[in-house]
């Protein structure tokens, strides 16, 4: 049975329609759809049942689990890097992954579970996967140390040996329309293009770095979960992994090809940025994937504007879900 937390969300709804497309259906989806409209990530996946994240770690902590595991897809957590309530980080993204990491290593399940780019902080340590470097990293928000943490555990343990965390940078793509808040910028500015025409971006305040022109390594979803599952098809590989191109984009390509891909001119509005954020914002992300490449995986990461493009078109504008 493969176990995927976090299942009727983003990257994890699209994780079990890249499995089901592989004939995988033995799959136990652990989330908690809540009041929001995640429940419609769902429809037309296949997936033996749903259990909710309470229920399911009591069964694992009283190892009473009625199945047998053959892989683990730790994806769920609190993703919202303004989350202000740091024990609900901790514990939800910190010691309730520790509990899954003990049951999988002592069941001998794989366990694949989600890092965070916002683990290297404002980027003055690079974005380089190296384990040895992880005592040098600070990551800016509760978020992004609530998933350090659990970086940082696995490595004094010694268990990072035994199981693979990925370190995701920017998604986005399908199945995101319910993060309200969290969604990607693609997603919120072609909201914006649809009703007004326009899109509002930060305005710069670091010398170097033009209104718009702060850079991320924006990743389409769908290459995110084909480099998830580069794990799932080679299980002796094991580590720390960046997910993301490893190609830098600014924020103003990637509104421009949102902008192309609904048939609009660009019209571009420069906005103050809240006050709260500016100390804890990162002007530039990007992954190095020479890590993820040297030990296999050679697929080809489409680009930003054919990204967006796929997504617009496939689905935006259709009002679709990943369910074909």
């Amino acid at each position: 049975m493969i176990i995927v937390t976090g299942g009727a969300g983003f990257i994890g709804s699209a994780l079990i329609w890249k499995l089901n497309k592989m004939n995988e259906e033995e799959i136990i989806i652990v989330d908690e759809l809540g009041h929001d409209e995640k429940w419609k990530n769902l429809v037309g996946l296949r997936y033996i049942d749903i259990y909710h994240p309470n229920e399911f770690i009591e069964l694992v902590l009283n190892d009473a689990l009625p199945f047998e595991v053959d892989t683990i897809f730790h994806l769920g957590a609190c993703s919202s890097t303004t989350e202000k309530d740091a024990d609900y980080l901790l514990q939800n993204n910190y010691h309730y992954s520790q509990d899954l990491v003990k049951y999988a290593i002592t069941h001998r399940v794989r366990f694949i579970y989600a890092s965070s780019a916002a683990t290297y902080g404002d980027g003055s340590m690079g974005y380089v996967d190296d384990e040895l470097n992880l005592n040098s990293l600070r990551p800016l928000n509760m978020y992004g140390y609530s998933k350090h943490l659990l970086d940082l555990w696995l490595h004094k343990t010694g268990y990072n040996e035994e199981v693979v965390g990925l370190k995701y940078f920017n998604v986005y793509g399908p199945n995101e329309y319910h993060k309200d808040d969290m969604r990607s910028v693609v997603h919120k500015s072609f909201g914006q293009i649809m009703k007004t025409g326009s899109v509002k971006l930060f305005k710069s305040y670091k010398d170097g770095y033009k209104d718009g022109e702060q850079k991320r390594d924006f990743i389409y979803v769908k290459d995110a979960v084909d480099m998830t599952l580069h794990f799932y098809k080679n299980k002796n590989i094991n580590g720390l992994f960046n997910v993301g191109t490893g190609k830098v984009r600014t924020w103003v390509d990637l509104v421009t090809a949102v902008f192309n891909a609904v048939g609009k001119p660009v019209d571009i509005e420069f906005i103050d940025m809240p006050a709260e954020l500016k100390e804890k914002y990162q002007y530039f992300t990007e992954a190095n994937i020479d890590k993820i490449r040297y030990i296999g995986y050679n697929n080809e990461i489409v680009s930003l504007e054919d990204g967006i493009t796929d997504y617009v078109k496939r689905y935006l504008l259709l009002n679709k879900y990943l369910d074909e």
